[in-house]
């Protein structure tokens, strides 16, 4: 038995013994877990539980030792450290061929339930079984910290996968809407990529505080647009992240992105949106969707943080045990917390 942090129902977390995980295919690897992260999209599962049994495995933000591996799993020897993807693929189909590994039909999406695709036991716990392994893991260099290692998986490539997404080029004008731990990170990647300034947007004074801290301009909600046009001469962001999602998200993207600007957004959309094509079409603007992806994004990533110009590791702001999992949920739910890492 291993132990592991477990659904408990809507919105509650448990610690618990679990099955230990095995090999069910040659292509699969075992990792002895040496951090894990609380996520927002945990968060949000919990909260809307019907796709997620009780006693599920949570967690996808994983960094460990490969200690057991199938037949065919050619790229990772035991006891290397690695980075896992927050989902798996194939590899080797026509989507893993081009990089889209997010629609690969073999899409499994650790510790969400059935969300994303076919279940798969979470790595907020020991052990984790991965499929795949030779694509979903990552083999880290030396000299890479596992607290910054970490975001590799989920957080650092989903802001990254915005700012390629949106075309960001050296010395644009960036707007990050949201300031919790992706918005945080897109805007230490858009910094670290060359971007002029960038600024976080942001209602929650800490985080604010955190973003400039970091390098960014922090701005509230209501002063952003004034920000922004300080920033521009009054031409509007280059590029906007939209790491909100929603209706609130789109419509501050919206006033803040000049004329022939790029909005791209990685909060979850929740509901059916309105977008005023005339302006969209008169402006020139254009809209893009971003999931972050390590498989195809690994090398420019972990080039940034050996480098030293990338440290996602400074929005972990608290650090636990497995038996410190529940109350960290509670605080991330509460947003007294910005990132959690648990060092089972």
């Amino acid at each position: 038995m291993v132990r592991a942090v477990v659904h408990a129902g809507r919105g509650q977390v448990r610690v618990e013994d679990v099955a230990d995980p095995r090999l069910c295919s040659p292509t699969d690897a075992i990792v002895r877990v040496r951090r894990a992260a609380v996520c927002g999209t945990d968060l949000h599962v919990l909260a809307h539980p019907d796709q997620l049994p009780r006693g599920f495995v949570l967690g996808h933000e994983f960094v460990g030792e490969v200690v057991e591996r199938g037949d065919q799993v050619r790229e990772h020897a035991l006891g290397d450290l690695v980075v896992g993807a927050d989902y798996t693929a194939c590899g080797r189909c026509w989507w893993c061929r081009r990089g889209d590994h997010w629609q690969c039909s073999d899409r499994r999406f650790f510790g969400t339930g059935t969300v994303f695709g076919p279940p798969l036991a979470g790595a907020q716990a020991e052990l984790v079984r991965v499929p795949h392994a030779d694509t979903v893991l990552v083999a880290l260099p030396p000299g890479i910290d596992a607290d910054a290692a970490v975001f590799l998986g989920d957080t650092a490539a989903t802001g990254y996968a915005a700012l390629r997404r949106a075309g960001t080029e050296p010395g644009e004008t960036v707007a990050v809407l949201g300031g919790g731990p992706v918005g945080q990170v897109a805007s230490l990647v858009a910094q670290a990529i060359g971007a002029g300034v960038v600024v976080v947007v942001e209602p929650v004074a800490d985080r604010r505080e955190i973003a400039a801290r970091e390098g960014a301009v922090a701005a509230s909600p209501d002063r952003a647009r004034k920000v922004v046009d300080a920033a521009t001469d009054g031409r509007g962001a280059d590029v906007v992240v939209d790491a909100v999602g929603g209706e609130r998200g789109l419509g501050l993207a919206l006033d803040l992105v000049r004329r022939r600007g790029r909005v791209a957004s990685v909060g979850v959309p929740s509901e059916t949106i309105e977008v005023p094509a005339g302006r969209a079409f008169a402006d020139e603007l254009a809209f893009s969707f971003a999931i972050g992806d390590v498989m195809r994004d690994a090398e420019p990533l972990l080039a940034l943080v050996r480098a030293g110009v990338l440290d996602p590791s400074v929005v972990a702001t608290e650090r636990v045990g497995l038996d410190g999992a529940v109350e960290a949920y509670r605080r991330t739910a509460e947003r007294l917390t910005l990132k959690t890492l648990i060092r089972p």
